[in-house]
């Protein structure tokens, strides 16, 4: 089937990437002892759970898998629209402690580092961890913030106008990253 020139990543080249980013995880940590993976809500945990189901087919060991609900950090929302925050590991627990763990932190899309930064501040509100290190699958520029990634999935320079698309088999019934041109998102096309 022939794809949209507007897709960046198909189903193919996403689990590559996650794969990779496996790979070098476990290379950078020297295996998972001490470490999670946390998934910012709401594609974030997705992806944190696809990788750390492969981390567990290569390493043979579970890695813990948590997501991250931001809400009442983020700096464009109204401090009245949150309604929970914190880490709460797949398994539903609440009471997963970040002291002293190697947090990778991961989300679909990096752009300005202003989710990232609220990430940050939720996770230091929830404990001390050693350290955070931060994945994710596609990252298209445009700072406002001095963030850098640690693991990406695929670099795609953007104009500001532009918008990335991340969609999901969990969400949206197929995985694929697409780049939206200004007219295109207008039109929703």
């Amino acid at each position: 089937m022939q794809e949209s020139p507007n897709v960046i990543m198909d189903e193919a080249a996403i689990r590559r990437a996650l794969t990779r980013i496996a790979h070098e995880i476990l290379e950078k940590n020297k295996g998972i002892e001490g470490c999670a993976i946390v998934g910012i809500r709401t594609r974030g945990v997705y992806l944190a759970r696809r990788i750390a189901e492969r981390i567990r087919e290569i390493e043979g060991s579970p890695i813990a898998a948590c997501e991250l609900d931001i809400t009442r950090y983020r700096d464009d929302r109204p401090l009245g629209d949150a309604v929970s925050a914190g880490v709460v590991c797949s398994d539903g627990d609440r009471s997963f402690d970040v002291k002293d763990k190697r947090i990778i932190l991961f989300d679909d899309v990096l752009y300005t580092g202003r989710t990232i930064r609220a990430a940050m501040d939720a996770l230091m509100d929830c404990g001390r961890p050693q350290s955070i290190q931060l994945a994710v699958l596609v990252d298209r520029g445009h700072r406002e913030l001095p963030i850098r990634p640690d693991y990406v999935g695929k670099n795609v320079p953007t104009s500001k106008h532009e918008q990335i698309e991340v969609s999901l088999t969990e969400i949206d019934g197929d995985d694929r990253v697409m780049i939206k041109h200004p007219r295109e998102a207008e039109v929703g096309g």
